[in-house]
């Protein structure tokens, strides 16, 4: 993938449109999860008291995991076999077709947005203004969630799907304070026989 947004997303939407039953069928669960990170994004969830996206929500458990808790939240994926899914799985959560960084609701409308593993794949030249554009669709105090594969440098490395990234924290927070974020909470993790895990939450500041 080169700097060009739209053929990166359509690389990601046509590589995950292949296999999106069978991702479904073995990560599309909350079983497939750590207990940290549920521990994770509930205690982001839970500030977040208001309309939240599930960013990028692929076959939808994170999303029915939070409407579960109470949470006011909508799974929104650009993939349309992982929306097809996510509706079969858990027809009592909504879902809908959306290409991020656009979610598609007004100006400061949400008090959350997750992005749990779904900017693992965007080009790193991209990151900083998908960042800000997110950042748009929240209130001031809304916090952005995001989830990543944490590494020392940024570089790119054969994901089972698509070409991913790993990311250090130090530049997903650079990003972050850019665009007008205060940092929350971070968490790291190295599980044996799996790629370095890293969690950022972070509140947006008044404008």
């Amino acid at each position: 993938m080169n700097g060009d947004p739209s053929e990166a997303v359509n690389s990601v939407r046509e590589a995950y449109g292949l296999r999106a039953a069978e991702y479904a069928k073995v990560l599309g669960n909350m079983g497939a999860t750590h207990s940290a990170d549920r521990e994770f994004v509930l205690r982001w969830a839970r500030r977040c008291v208001g309309p939240v996206i599930d960013a990028g929500c692929g076959p939808g458990h994170w999303t029915e995991f939070l409407r579960l808790e109470g949470i006011e939240v909508e799974g929104v994926d650009c993939v349309p076999e992982f929306i097809s899914e996510a509706e079969q799985r858990y027809p009592d959560t909504l879902y809908r077709l959306a290409v991020l960084p656009d979610l598609e609701v007004a100006s400061g409308a949400l008090r959350g947005v997750l992005a749990w593993y779904s900017l693992i794949h965007l080009p790193p030249e991209q990151m900083g203004a998908t960042i800000t554009s997110l950042a748009k669709f929240l209130q001031p105090g809304g916090e952005l969630a995001l989830g990543f594969f944490e590494g020392p440098e940024i570089e790119p490395f054969e994901h089972a799907v698509v070409t991913a990234y790993f990311w250090p924290i130090n530049e997903l927070v650079r990003h972050l304070e850019s665009a007008g974020f205060e940092i929350v909470e971070i968490d790291m993790r190295a599980d044996p026989h799996a790629r370095s895990h890293g969690a950022i939450s972070a509140r947006l500041s008044a404008r």
